[in-house]
């Protein structure tokens, strides 16, 4: 029995829940990987999963040593990046999934630059809006625009998306240029309706100017849930849209859309990368997340409000996780 691959089995059926689960996301049969698990309870000379025709769960003994072999696989996955006399360079594969404008404008192109610096991380990219279950679908992290919904996640915030209201000029000749966010529920105006994937709902908008401040819905023609297919309805002149800075920078320049109500803000957007609390971090995911953080900082930078919001949070959870102060 190969010992590590027999705890990377264990620790992949206990996230999974399911030995046929953990044997497609790790390449290998149900049988082996059912195996491995024996063998290794044999070895141990305890029983680490309780199994039912439709459940795997894991006993008490199974989940304290769980804890110590996920510890354990960070640790042999440090070792291996760290030795001396060999290749330092991170490895492997990285499942994702991220925004489709983010992926098409932001990350595919610097993904060369990437792959320069660590030439043997393999990625395997969904690019989707939709909620990932990061457990079930052994998807190693996601990046997501607002606060995150799933408690049980391990969660950085990476950047902060500045929305701001803009116009294809087709549309501004027909329909007329508003003076006010509120005019955008006028009969003869539009909307691109954006709907979350985590809700269905349409994403609301909500403005302020000095001590005025608006909540913003309006009327669309068309609404969707991919941020291509949003910003691709704006072009083609469906109505006014709300966009992050780098998604309409480039179409502001050469034209093709028109800054509205440039004295009013809306909050910015946070950016988040989620990834699984339990599953031991390995080094290709912490060199991924920290291109991310540099990558944000270029084009969505986190505000200094939201800094120091994030100082206070790290310093609210370091009293609660401090024995002396309890």
């Amino acid at each position: 029995m190969d010992r590590f691959d027999a705890m990377q089995a264990f620790a992949r059926v206990v996230e999974a829940g399911s030995f046929t689960k953990a044997a497609e996301t790790l390449h290998m049969s149900k049988t082996t990987v059912t195996q491995l698990v024996q063998q290794l309870e044999a070895r141990l000379r305890v029983k680490l999963l309780n199994r039912t025709t439709r459940k795997v769960n894991v006993t008490a003994d199974g989940a304290v040593y769980y804890e110590r072999v996920i510890r354990l696989l960070a640790d042999m996955d440090d070792a291996e990046t760290h030795l001396p006399g060999v290749s330092t360079l991170p490895w492997g594969r990285l499942r994702i999934d991220v925004p489709s404008p983010l992926a098409r404008m932001v990350l595919v192109p610097a993904l060369p630059a990437f792959h320069a610096k660590y030439p043997d991380i393999q990625f395997d990219m969904g690019v989707s809006d939709r909620i990932v279950d990061l457990i079930d679908e052994n998807v190693d992290c996601v990046v997501r625009g607002g606060e995150p919904i799933d408690q049980s996640l391990a969660a950085r915030h990476v950047g902060d998306l500045r929305l701001a209201v803009y116009a294809a000029p087709s549309y501004l000749r027909q329909a007329g240029t508003p003076t006010h966010p509120k005019a955008l529920e006028d009969a003869q105006h539009h909307v691109v309706g954006f709907r979350w994937a985590r809700t269905g709902k349409l994403f609301p908008y909500t403005m302020h100017r000095a001590e005025e401040r608006v909540d913003v819905r309006g009327h669309y023609i068309l609404a969707v849930d991919d941020g291509n297919a949003y910003l691709a309805a704006g072009l083609a002149g469906l109505g006014a849209l709300w966009l992050p800075d780098y998604m309409a920078k480039p179409h502001v320049a050469s034209g093709e859309l028109v800054p509205l109500f440039e004295d009013w803000q809306l909050h910015p957007l946070p950016m988040y990368v989620a990834y699984p609390p339990n599953r031991y971090v390995s080094a290709r995911l912490r060199v991924f997340i920290d291109w991310i953080v540099e990558l944000m900082a270029q084009h969505a930078p986190i505000s200094e409000r939201s800094k120091a919001r994030d100082a206070k949070a790290i310093d609210r959870d370091s009293v609660g996780t401090n024995p002396r102060s309890r």
